[in-house]
């Protein structure tokens, strides 16, 4: 990359991660209204996202999956079960597995949320041709954040 000679590395505006920040704070932000009327967070809303791909998985695959540590998930997950979204089941061979499984609700969730990507899509964030891109960027950032 051939910065130019005055370039600030200190800049704010030369920042990647601040950058990334910004953005991903102003796009839940954008979820709020869409997801408020379904009493869901963002948070509540990709950890369903994750349960409606693959079901009954451990915390720990969930956590893994999320890039979420048990600090932020056991809470978030007592919340939804607490709204009858999931249930967390003990593993009977080891019960410090815990399994979390969606219940009728939480899969009835799906059907509600079905419009959400349609409608985020329509907020007009980024070029359509562009997002492939940068979403291909991005999940090569966060692997290689993982193989860290």
């Amino acid at each position: 990359m051939n910065l130019p000679e005055n370039f600030n590395p200190l800049a704010l505006d030369n920042q990647l991660c601040f950058a990334l920040y910004v953005c991903s704070k102003e796009v839940i932000r954008k979820y709020q209204p869409l997801l408020e009327p379904l009493n869901l967070t963002y948070t509540m809303y990709i950890t369903l996202l994750s349960l409606w791909e693959k079901d009954e998985v451990t915390v720990k695959e969930l956590g893994q999956k999320l890039y979420l540590d048990s600090g932020t998930l056991t809470p978030l997950l007592k919340k939804m079960e607490a709204q009858n979204l999931i249930s967390r089941t003990r593993s009977k061979t080891d019960e410090r597995t815990v399994f979390i499984k969606l219940t009728k609700e939480g899969i009835k969730m799906k059907d509600k949320c079905k419009d959400i990507p349609s409608k985020m899509a329509c907020c007009n964030i980024l070029d359509m041709n562009k997002a492939g891109e940068l979403l291909n960027s991005l999940h090569q950032m966060m692997n290689n954040m993982r193989e860290e």
